[in-house]
């Protein structure tokens, strides 16, 4: 326990600390609550595209493969050289409980069509254009991984953060509080007993001096 100076003053002061540190816990484990609100609907959510996206993974390598084998390879390596390209994403700024979240949305759809791949209509089989349309389906979902992962770990970092706080307020900062107000009380009890010994001591000497006057 830190060094307290046991005087009325400080008493009142550390009482006054006490209010106030518990007032911030509560507000805090509000936030806490708030935040956790939040928190899980998002790993839920978190989950089901974390399976969509290993889904549509598999499907593509496996509409890959079939590809390879039947279209050959140099066939897809041709139509893979014509449809390169990018995708844009539009990323911004947002607030979830006063917490900051980039937010990443795509300003260009991944996912094609056939007339927008690069490749003659004509040239490719209805196979290759399912390969890749599932090839389009899995950069669409990692767009989405990116945002919604990206708020599932600043939230995550805001929630531990609050929940730190409020174990130190309430375990260690408050008790610490408490036991300079109980070491203060005690200190100004003890010293008024003693202030209480002394007058009667003194009370008792003057009279005992006004009996043999």
């Amino acid at each position: 326990m830190e060094k307290v100076n046991p005087t009325r003053s400080e008493l009142l002061y550390r009482k006054q600390q006490i209010k106030l540190a518990e007032q911030g816990m509560e507000l805090l484990k509000k936030k806490r609550d708030a935040l956790l609100r939040e928190f899980l609907p998002i790993i839920d959510e978190t989950m089901k595209l974390s399976l969509k996206l290993e889904r549509a993974t598999l499907d593509a390598q496996q509409a890959l493969a079939l590809a390879k084998a039947v279209e050959g390879r140099n066939v897809l390596t041709s139509v893979g050289f014509a449809t390169k390209g990018e995708v844009l994403v539009d990323i911004f700024g947002t607030h979830v409980m006063g917490v900051p979240i980039p937010v990443i949305r795509k300003s260009t759809a991944p996912v094609k069509t056939e007339l927008t791949r690069g490749y003659a209509i004509t040239g490719v089989s209805a196979r290759v254009d399912q390969t890749a349309s599932k090839f389009e389906e899995i950069i669409d979902l990692m767009i989405q991984s990116a945002d919604i992962e990206t708020r599932l770990r600043r939230l995550g970092e805001e929630l531990q953060k609050t929940n730190r706080r409020v174990n130190a307020l309430e375990n260690t900062v408050i008790p610490e509080l408490a036991e300079q107000v109980k070491f203060i009380f005690s200190s100004l009890d003890e010293r008024a007993r003693e202030d209480h010994f002394r007058l009667k001591k003194v009370k008792k000497k003057i009279l005992e001096r006004q009996g043999k006057a």
